[in-house]
């Protein structure tokens, strides 16, 4: 055995008592290795701590994570904790799921592999999406994930769902671990080491908002100029540009760290291509945020802003993806060879609720295949659910060009066009598109459609 690797064939038990016997190892990382291990209940990935790393304080972190028998699919969870079965070797592990094939890592897009050349603009939103989403509901029990970076997060490059890895590092808000995170994603504060500063729900925010930023922007957030008159990138350095004098790339009243065009031109690029909504929010965390921890955008902020941006993408002519603003003007196509300005497709003006808690009206742009889901029906979504459709645009079979919306509901809607006259849309039908068409779907959902 050396630094705890695990034999195959090799049988080791569960706080249970359940066996369970090493198969193969996946790989290893900063804190242990990874196996796969069989068990009755089918195959488990077993992560395995070097000695250094599995010692009380590890072990008690550990046990309060699956105390909260937590069964969150977006996260590889704790499951229980595993010894050798015979006792002689020393330390721990524990078990979890082993994580599908079709999840990629994230730094897969910066190195542009081929196995994730699929992922379009939307699939990134959607990402950044489910990323918001899952470490919501992390906080939302009181716990700190405290080492969000590239490197513990998978996606899924076909539909944007997202895995969160590494969780045996989390704690329980206050409480105190061994790892204050990855210093190019932590919070300015912990970088500096500043006096009672410790990983937390607040840091979590601005590491949450570093990976944002590098799943849609493909570069990170203070890294421009200043980093590149950098000639030794060493730990000192490091220090000052994440720590001690972070500038936000497009901070408006500090120009010192702005991309240099002709070394960081995709960060030009996608910044230029972003939707003003956005902007504002990256510019918010990464300024008065990187000063007060509790000027951080929250993670409701940054989902109703990709939420409402997802339901806006609009595809240019030469089939380019575009990010719009919502209610806003066409902007130009951001397609290198483009260029030329967008067609803006019809948009329905949504609202639900009533009484005090009738929405503002919401758009979503009806271009072809644009679809509602069950959480465009609700005023707070937990959750979104690209899964579950209600309505779809789709195209005449007769009259190429003529687009109508049909009900992929399991309730009749009810139609009410411009000229007066009222129709049923029952599941499965379709009525025609055509501005001023209102659509009453029932529990106080409305729409309209506007040009």
């Amino acid at each position: 055995m050396v630094n705890g690797m695990l034999a195959p064939g090799q049988t080791l038990v569960t706080e249970e008592g359940e066996k369970v016997k090493v198969a193969d190892m996946f790989g290893s990382g900063g804190q242990g290795e990874v196996y796969r291990v069989r068990t009755r209940k089918g195959d488990r990935a077993l992560k395995w701590y070097y000695p250094q790393i599995a010692d009380n304080r590890q072990r008690q972190i550990l046990e309060g994570l699956i105390a909260c028998s937590w069964s969150d699919d977006r996260f590889l969870w704790p499951q229980t904790v595993v010894v050798d079965a015979d006792g002689r070797l020393p330390g721990f592990g524990y078990l979890m799921d082993v994580r599908p094939d079709r999840f990629r890592d994230l730094p897969a897009l910066f190195r542009r592999d081929p196995a994730i050349a699929a992922t379009t603009q939307r699939t990134l939103v959607t990402a950044a999406l489910h990323t918001v989403e899952a470490y919501r509901a992390l906080h939302g029990k009181g716990i700190a994930y405290r080492d969000i970076n590239w490197g513990n997060i998978f996606f899924d490059p076909h539909t944007g769902d997202v895995l969160v890895c590494d969780n045996d590092n989390a704690v329980f808000e206050g409480e105190s671990a061994g790892v204050a995170g990855t210093m190019d994603f932590m919070a300015p504060e912990l970088v500096r080491g500043d006096r009672g500063a410790q990983p937390g729900i607040q840091s979590d925010l601005h590491s949450l908002a570093v990976l944002l930023f590098l799943l849609l922007m493909n570069h990170h957030p203070l890294e421009g100029a200043l980093a590149l008159q950098i000639r030794c990138l060493d730990e000192n350095a490091r220090k000052k540009l994440y720590g001690t004098d972070p500038v936000f790339l497009y901070d408006p009243n500090d120009t010192r760290n702005r991309p240099v065009p002709e070394e960081q031109q995709t960060v030009v690029a996608t910044w230029g291509a972003l939707p003003p909504i956005l902007q504002r929010l990256f510019v918010e965390t990464f300024t008065d945020g990187l000063k007060n921890p509790l000027r951080r955008v929250r993670e409701s902020q940054w989902r109703d802003a990709l939420s409402e941006v997802l339901d806006t993408i609009c595809v240019c002519a030469c089939g380019r993806q575009n990010l719009t603003e919502p209610n806003g003007p066409a902007p130009h196509c951001w397609g290198q060879n483009c260029g030329r300005p967008l067609t803006l497709p019809p948009r329905l003006q949504l609202t639900i609720g009533s009484g005090r808690t009738r929405t503002e009206p919401r758009s979503v742009r009806l271009g072809p295949q644009a679809r509602l889901y069950a959480h465009h029906m609700v005023v707070e979504a937990e959750r979104h659910d690209f899964t579950a459709v209600v309505a779809e645009v789709t195209e005449h079979p007769q009259q190429p060009g003529r687009f109508g919306i049909t009900n992929r509901s399991g309730t009749r809607w009810t139609a009410r066009r411009s000229d007066g006259s009222v129709h049923d849309v029952d599941p499965g039908r379709t009525i025609g598109l055509s501005t001023g068409l209102q659509l009453e779907f029932g529990g106080g959902a409305e729409a309209v459609v506007r040009d």
